[in-house]
């Protein structure tokens, strides 16, 4: 995997985790009020997810031969 997939994979874990912490009703960004804290953490997340979602990863056997395919044709870095 290159950097810009464990990357985006850290980020979409961190937003997940902090989701949860919201659903199991414990503050983790300190010092805002719950409808706050909840609405954040909601956009981190729905941002973090198509952030991944949407970006070629890679991950699979299948891309990681097209992404050598690219790279031989001189598409991709």
């Amino acid at each position: 995997m290159d950097k810009g997939t464990i990357v985006r994979t850290v980020v979409l874990l961190v937003a997940l985790l902090n989701q949860f912490l919201v659903t199991a009703e414990l503050n983790p960004i300190p010092g805002t009020k719950e409808f706050w804290g909840e609405l954040i953490t909601m956009a981190i997340t729905a941002a973090a997810s198509a952030w991944t979602w949407f970006k070629n990863n890679y991950v699979t056997w299948t891309g990681k031969q097209q992404k050598n395919v690219l790279k031989e044709a001189n598409l991709i870095k």
